[in-house]
């Protein structure tokens, strides 16, 4: 069946959200864990993105202290993307952690099905059929750079902080195709 989306229209953190869960999928990680660790991801980058456009100021030392004081043998990270996700061995499996506690992928499905409603399939499909072009050890290499080819094109500087963007499912899967 062909897909019924060509482009969506929306801004660049489900989009990033999606897609380093799809990458996370193809490096080995099982789709719960890939889904906490795409949102993690996601929100790392949001928040990088936000203090380097003046719109956060980064966490006094005091507080990023306290979030330092996790025994190390239950923390670890997970390296996608060029980010480094802070994450924990669970009963259910590897989960990022989201405010100093294990993400609850549910919640992430939630939020990927409302910001994508009836287009998640076919924009999941677009997204693996990329990632899967890869071997894993590239696309680990590559994910990042693939994004910036792709993803929604926003105003710069604070002008394009969650302005939506036009998607096109069609030059995703054309980067598929040149792998």
């Amino acid at each position: 069946m062909a897909p019924s989306h060509r482009t969506i229209k929306m801004n660049r953190a489900p989009v990033l959200t999606l897609w380093a869960a799809v990458v996370a999928e193809r490096l080995g990680f099982d789709w719960d864990e890939a889904l906490t660790i795409g949102r993690a991801l996601a929100g790392l980058n949001a928040y990088a993105k936000g203090v380097s456009i003046g719109l956060f100021q980064p966490t006094p030392n005091e507080v990023r202290e306290q979030r330092h004081k996790l025994p190390p043998a239950e923390t670890f990270t997970v390296d996608l993307l060029h980010r480094a996700v802070p994450a924990v061995h669970t009963g259910q499996g590897v989960r990022a952690l989201d405010e100093e506690k294990p993400a609850d992928p549910a919640s992430v499905k939630q939020y990927l099905e409302g910001k994508f409603k009836d287009a998640l399939p076919d924009v999941y499909e677009a997204m693996k059929t990329l990632a899967d072009a890869y071997p894993p050890r590239k696309l680990a290499v590559e994910a990042y750079h693939l994004y910036e080819q792709f993803r929604p094109a926003v105003p710069a500087g604070q002008r394009g902080w969650g302005a939506a963007g036009v998607l096109d499912l069609d030059a995703i899967r054309g980067l598929a195709r040149l792998a």
